[in-house]
């Protein structure tokens, strides 16, 4: 009885400090704001985001949760090899005019916390051309 208290007490142990890591631990970005400028109204535009795996072990990217409905994402879903690289995507639906901020958060299996990346820009409705009068009639 007492060994499976010891066994189950480091098993306990080694979950729990497996569960500390942090996300410099096993990823590095290479950027986590990537600036899409000027985006005409009604065009869907996209941001990727390069994740390195720096651990030693699989990188694995659990979760990617769009800060809101507007935003739209995708992630590389087979575990990510040491020194290799994934990626993470977010597509923001430019249907209102002007400036734009969105955050997708990011979660790697083993690791607590969550990274959130960012896409921005400015949306901009395509105005009509002008036209000149034409002037007529006398001097």
């Amino acid at each position: 009885m007492k060994h499976l208290f010891l066994a189950c007490c480091t098993l306990l142990a080694l979950y729990s400090t497996a569960q500390t890591k942090k996300i410099s631990d096993v990823a590095k970005f290479s950027s986590t704001t990537v600036d899409l400028g000027r985006v005409k109204v009604g065009s869907p535009v996209t941001g990727t985001f390069t994740v390195t795996n720096v651990g030693s072990a699989p990188l694995i990217i659990e979760n990617v949760q769009p800060s809101c409905g507007c935003t739209k994402s995708d992630y590389t879903k087979q575990p990510i090899a040491p020194g290799k690289d994934g990626s993470i995507t977010a597509t923001y639906n430019a249907a209102v005019v002007g400036n734009f901020n969105k955050t997708v958060y990011v979660k790697f299996a083993g690791v607590n916390e969550q990274v959130g990346l960012n896409i921005i820009g400015t949306v901009f409705a395509e105005t009509q051309p002008t036209t000149t009068p034409v002037k007529t009639g006398s001097k």
